[in-house]
């Protein structure tokens, strides 16, 4: 009869039960953070809590869609942006995930890296008492040689084996767990490389006009969208400037690009100036950045004369709407426009923008929506002007390719007409100015970016993927043969044998492994020489014996 104790605690007693309980708690806390149940939820909750990222606009890459989705959802985006909805891969709730996750993965491999380890250093076990209680089991003739002709067998097979007397144990197929251990280590090397890329690197989009007579430098100012990493200055961003000389591309009958080729200018300090050549799949390495060439389209130029003489020229990217025609459509502003040269004063109800849709391949008639080619054949410039006050003035953001829509609902800009204009034509509005489709330069759209965690991503999932192919198709397997001395009594028989000797072999898969029979028969084969084990032999001749007893009859 078990006696409990049920006085209670003294005070000097209670100090010491509540750390014990303490420690309890943090133990098994720690055990169920680091076991591999675990480690997968939080790798689906990373999965799950990296949507909003790809769903929501980003305050970091993208803030005018931020502002976009905050005028049109008033009631909706403060609430979202109060759990961190448009920062969503800086938030806390998602840092604190992937620590959880890198640290349950940590506390997975070390234990299972320890033991392995020492299954590698350690001998294979002795063989069990009856090894006919084995998956596979099989008698032979011992060969010659003995035991040592079966371990040298077995190592021409690769197998890890230990000799002990006149038994054999041999194993093989730790690559199993290797691969294992290699998958989960590169996983986390994966996690690092990620958060080393996304702490220190740093990325930028521009596009790029050429023959512009100022050089694009790399500062973050002269970025369209800039997005760096919490941990870089953009004081310290590396120090270059290029200018697109010449831009080529050809493409084929259907309209599929074959070929982008930009040449560009590149000044670095410390360095001579130099002319450089990328495309897509061939970006341009320079000192601390990469610059990736990600499309191109045209830039119109338009010149317009006012009504005082003075002519202005535009030559603004127009960009693609995605046809295959490279079909692109633009904005050209002249908010400097008929100023009094008297005077020098602007009236701002009379500045000018177009509004235009530009086609590489114009149709032979109109319609004038879309380009039937990506290359010049057929120029077209359907323009749409525009007078009064373009509210470039009041300070409020806005795209620089598209006109201010407010303006033109509160009607403080007014249409003034529409025309079609091919390369070389002149187009005079109703107040006497005029304006001129020249012809168009090309442009590239740039990435510039910098990853410090690229490499090592490359060399980790390279290594992920080699770990899951040994996880995958590794097994795991223990053979032991036992070499029994003449007279010795056969397995399962209270008989003695005489005569040769016999070899008692077991298997025993680790794993779960459907063709290990096939291996253990073709082992045994290869262990007797004659390519059949003596009970197979055996039964063979009972067979046989049985036949002709029935042909006798």
């Amino acid at each position: 009869m078990t006696v409990v104790d049920e006085r209670p605690a003294t005070p000097a007693e209670a100090p010491r039960r509540r750390p014990n309980r303490v420690l309890a708690l943090l133990r098994n806390s720690w055990r169920q953070l680091t076991s591999m149940r675990t480690a997968l939820v939080l790798l689906f909750l990373l999965a799950v809590a990296a949507i909003p990222g790809s769903v929501l606009p980003q305050r970091n890459i993208s803030p005018e869609k931020v502002r976009e989705y905050f005028a049109d959802h008033p009631d909706l985006a403060p609430r979202l942006d109060q759990i961190g909805g448009f920062d969503v891969f800086s938030s806390v709730w998602f840092s604190a995930i992937y620590l959880l996750l890198f640290i349950s993965l940590i506390g997975c491999i070390t234990p299972r890296l320890r033991d392995h380890v020492r299954a590698l250093r350690a001998k294979p076990p002795a063989a069990p008492k009856r090894l006919d209680r084995l998956p596979q089991h099989a008698v032979l003739a011992a060969p010659a040689g003995g035991a040592a002709a079966i371990a040298e067998v077995l190592r021409r097979r690769r197998w890890r084996v230990t000799v002990r007397g006149d038994e054999v144990s041999a194993e093989k197929g730790y690559f199993k767990e290797s691969g294992n251990l290699l998958f989960h280590s590169s996983l986390v090397v994966v996690l690092i490389g990620v958060a080393l890329g996304s702490w220190f690197g740093w990325s930028g989009n521009r596009l790029l006009v050429a023959g512009e007579e100022k050089a694009f430098c790399n500062t973050r100012q002269q970025y369209a969208e800039a997005k760096l990493g919490p941990r870089v200055d953009s004081a310290r961003l590396p120090g270059f400037c290029l200018t697109l000389d010449q831009f080529q591309a050809r493409f084929l009958e259907s309209g599929q690009p074959e070929y982008f080729n930009a040449t560009v200018t590149v000044e670095e300090p410390g360095r001579a100036t130099r002319t450089a050549d990328f495309s897509v799949n061939s970006p341009l390495r320079l000192d601390g950045a990469s610059v990736y060439l990600l499309g191109h389209g045209y830039a119109p130029v338009i010149r317009y004369t006012d009504r005082y003489g003075r002519s202005q020229v535009s030559a603004e990217p127009f960009l693609t709407t995605g046809d295959m025609g490279l079909t692109s459509e633009g904005l050209a502003a002249f908010p400097d426009a008929n100023v009094d040269p008297a005077t020098g004063k602007r009236d701002s109800d009379l500045q000018v923008a177009f509004t235009g849709l530009y086609l590489p391949t114009a149709p032979d008639s109109p319609p004038y929506v879309r380009s039937q080619y990506p290359t010049e054949r057929n120029p077209a410039l359907n323009l749409v002007a525009y007078r009064g006050n373009l509210g470039l003035d009041a300070g409020i953001p806005g795209s620089v390719y598209e006109l201010d829509q407010r303006q033109v609902r509160m009607g403080k800009v007014k249409q003034v007409g529409e025309k079609v204009l091919k390369q070389g034509e002149t187009w005079k509005l109703d107040d006497g100015t005029t304006v001129e489709f020249l012809g168009t330069r090309s442009y590239v759209t740039l990435s510039v970016r910098h990853d410090p965690g690229s490499t090592l991503l490359l060399v980790s999932c390279g290594t992920l993927l080699l770990g899951l192919m040994g996880a995958l198709f590794g097994r795991r397997r223990r053979v032991f043969f036992r070499v029994m001395p003449d007279g010795s009594a056969a397995p399962g028989s209270a008989t003695p044998t005489s005569g040769s000797s016999l070899v008692e072999v077991g298997g025993l898969p680790r794993t779960d492994y459907p063709g290990f029979a096939d291996e253990f028969a073709q082992l045994v084969a290869a262990v007797s020489g004659d390519g059949r084990p003596d009970d197979e032999r055996a039964g063979t001749e009972r067979t046989d014996r049985a036949a002709a007893r029935e042909g006798t009859e």
